[in-house]
């Protein structure tokens, strides 16, 4: 009877550990999303500043940027939406870096530098990519899901957030609206993704 008594009670406390493990590396590794609806709990707030390691080692400010427009992308390697939309980033660089729109990609990794240096590198990635914390998704509502993306002003204003992959050309708007965006009306970003039914991946925008 003691015996049986013992052997419940380390299985009690192995899947109380297991399930406690399961919530500590759920909270690590953000989810995929691939729907976008509206929210509105950061959007228009000033956008929390972060000093976090660029992909060679150099420590970077979202304020370094203040004047700018910033569209802060939170990847990871791992995130085949990510990749979608990663080539499109690349194309807005370019398309509008003389405007003063600046793309800052926050890579939610547990790989090595090197290794996420190594794909960005093979996708031709044109703008700064730093390594992402836990304490930097906390400051932006706790990044569940990638990819997330927010669109700041050039006054440093959260004007649009997407929790999810959308299309290109609403991408390109939403870009436009952070760079001509009102400062003293904080305009917000209104496109909304076609759900994809995967009903485990609720996006927010």
């Amino acid at each position: 009877m003691k015996r049986n008594a013992f052997v419940f009670a380390v299985l009690a406390v192995a899947i109380l550990g297991m399930l406690t493990l399961g919530k500590w590396a759920d909270r690590r590794r953000p989810k995929h999303a691939s729907t976008s609806s509206l929210v509105g709990d950061l959007q228009g707030a000033q956008a929390p500043d972060f000093e976090l390691t660029s992909l060679d080692g150099r420590k970077v400010k979202l304020s370094d940027f203040r004047g700018k427009a910033v569209v802060l992308n939170f990847w990871a390697t791992w995130c085949a939406p990510c990749k979608i939309e990663m080539p499109w980033f690349v194309d807005l660089q370019n398309q509008y870096a003389r405007e003063g729109l600046t793309i800052i990609g926050i890579a939610m990794d547990d790989s090595a530098p090197q290794k996420i240096a190594e794909f960005t590198s093979e996708v031709g990635v044109n703008y700064p990519v730093l390594l992402g914390t836990n304490k930097v998704s906390e400051a932006y509502g706790d990044v569940e899901y990638l990819p997330t993306t927010f669109y700041i002003n050039r006054q440093g204003k959260i004007v649009g957030k997407v929790a999810g992959l959308i299309g290109r050309s609403e991408i390109e708007d939403d870009a436009r609206k952070a760079l001509n965006a009102d400062p003293g009306k904080a305009a917000m970003s209104s496109n909304v993704g076609v759900p994809s039914g995967n009903a485990d991946a609720p996006a927010a925008r």
